[in-house]
């Protein structure tokens, strides 16, 4: 059956499209209406969206202004790529630390002397203090300009220091200075202005001698701050003192480690976070746990944690003896390991790599003499070599070894003087170091060396010139501490020496010195080591030059 429209439509054709022509009309008059309105709604909104742009274009042009011109920008503190300060009838202490005392992004320089007066204007002296003269003052030096920031009296005569200790994270000072007196007296000086934190007596003997380096030990007393540990000798006993890095207060009594070790002391953790005290004691290593000595001292227990591995190690010798060595242990360091802290043992004959945990040698370097204790640095990008100067005088010869496996990397003669500074190393921006060694400024025979007459000679090296020295610096002057340092991030490197008399008996000039290694490349002498190269001396400074040091992580 057919619907009605269908039918209607078969029988009136033109009736049917008349009716769709008028329905399609319509249609077309309402979209050209839609199509009128369009433009108009249009046009509106282009002309808010071009006010809103000018309006903010013209607000980000103000705030500019206003930025650029109005409020004046702060004053980047310019720095001086040398500067030099002298202190008449001084004597200087073995001590140099870098930090940044008045917060101006420089590294500024802290040093120690003894004088009768403080100088440069500042009007305290020996006497302000209950000192007699001369006493032991602390100054703190600007890193650009070689102002003093402060300085101050601090004891009769200094044994050990250390600076930039944590103190309490809700105090408005967040560093000290930390200075022991050859009597016992402990002070905290404020490493930003000098003034004195704290101030104790210590409970010495009159015939204890202080043994090094003073020792930061963790937070006993829960006072937000890590405390310290100063080691002692009297007679043949070896006793320890822990005292509160906040008050300065003792913490118990001092107790006795039943050693009878001298020289320098490290504090080593092991795997198991065990903290034990490791003391050369002759031919043999020694050891005693931070656990044993707290209960000691306090009578009861504390934090610390002992370690059964070693523990049965101390318990099965006699004199808690931990190591026997070929010859007498000279320097102890930790190193970065594997899987923590590993101990680097330097002894009259030899130089080891001990694994942190059960002590075993991982490398050796036998029938060496090594001069002083070794530093750290990166011969190959992000991989730990160790410097070790073995010899003395005429017949020192520089080492670099991989940290790791013991391996030589590279090896050099380099004569110097028994009393001539320590190496150091920078980072540089490639992931290597920077090595900066001191030597004699000329080859000259044993006889003929007068250590009144010879120059001490700086030589600068990079291991992407391994047959290169650059000999940037002769100081004719004694040389009492030394360290090469980055001043300001990713921007310049220099070197600071302190010199003055070399004993306390002839007060004399000393002299604080800055140099910007940069600015010493240009005039510096290039020194081939017989591994040719084809570049000119010329070039070779360029490339010293363009040197990026960064700081290490």
């Amino acid at each position: 059956m057919t619907d009605n429209k269908d039918l209607e439509a078969e029988i009136h054709p033109l009736r049917n499209e008349d009716q769709k022509s008028q329905e399609n009309l319509g249609n077309q008059l309402k979209n050209e209406e839609n199509l009128k309105s369009k433009p108009l709604q249009h046009r509106r909104l282009s002309r808010c969206r071009t006010v809103a742009f000018f309006l903010s274009l013209f607000i980000c042009l103000f705030v500019v202004f206003i930025a650029s011109f109005i409020i004046p920008c702060p004053d980047r503190p310019s720095s001086q790529g040398t500067w030099r300060l002298d202190y008449n009838a001084a004597v200087p202490y073995d001590f140099l630390a870098v930090r940044d005392v008045n917060k101006d992004k420089i590294q500024d320089v802290l040093f120690l002397y003894k004088n009768t007066n403080s100088t440069n204007n500042f009007t305290r002296s020996c006497a302000h203090e209950g000192f007699s003269t001369p006493c032991a003052f602390v100054a703190a030096v600007s890193g650009a300009n070689g102002s003093v920031l402060w300085e101050r009296p601090v004891a009769q005569d200094v044994a050990l220091v250390k600076c930039a200790m944590p103190q309490q994270s809700n105090s408005e000072v967040s560093s000290a200075c930390i200075l022991v007196g050859r009597l016992g007296s402990v002070i905290a000086v404020n490493l930003f202005t000098g003034e004195t934190l704290w101030s104790h007596s210590s409970s010495l003997g009159g015939n204890a001698s202080i043994l090094s380096p003073l020792l930061q030990v963790p937070d006993i007393d829960s006072d937000g701050a890590p405390d310290l540990m100063i080691l002692s000798r009297e007679g043949q006993e070896v006793s320890g003192a822990i005292y509160s890095g906040s008050t300065g207060y003792q913490i118990g009594h001092r107790g006795s480690l039943g050693v009878d070790g001298d020289g320098d002391a490290l504090l080593h953790v092991t795997r198991t976070g065990a903290h034990y005290i490791l003391l050369p004691c002759a031919n043999t290593l020694c050891g005693f746990s931070m656990k044993g000595l707290y209960e000691r001292v306090t009578g009861k227990e504390g934090q610390f944690k002992e370690d059964s591995y070693w523990e049965n190690m101390l318990n099965s010798s006699a004199h808690r003896r931990l190591l026997h060595s070929s010859g007498a242990v000279r320097y102890l360091m930790n190193v970065p390991g594997k899987a923590g802290q590993d101990v680097l043992l330097v002894s009259s004959e030899a130089c080891m790599l001990l694994d942190g945990q059960d002590l075993m040698p991982r490398w050796t370097l036998g029938a060496t003499q090594v001069l002083r204790k070794p530093i750290l640095g990166h011969y190959k990008p992000d991989t730990l070599a160790v410097v070790i100067e073995n010899g003395t005088s005429i017949d020192r010869q520089i080492l670099l070894l991989d940290l790791s496996t013991g391996s030589m990397l590279w090896s050099q003669p380099l004569p110097g003087l028994p009393g001539s500074p320590a190496s150091t190393s920078l980072m540089t921006a490639d992931h290597r170091s920077a090595f900066f060694f001191w030597g004699l400024h000329e080859l000259v025979s044993t006889n003929e060396m007068d250590p009144q007459d010879t120059q001490h000679s700086l030589y600068m090296f990079h291991p992407t010139l391994p047959g290169i020295l650059l000999e940037l610096a002769n100081v004719s002057a004694n040389i009492v501490a030394f360290d090469a340092t980055l001043f300001e991030p990713s921007r310049h490197a220099a070197y600071v020496l302190l010199t003055g008399p070399a004993t306390s008996d002839m007060p004399g000039l000393v002299s604080v010195t800055k140099h910007r290694v940069r600015d010493l490349v240009p005039g510096s002498r290039v020194i081939s080591l017989g591994e040719g190269t084809s570049d000119s001396d010329q070039a070779i400074r360029d490339r010293f030059s363009r040197l990026r040091y960064r700081s290490e992580v």
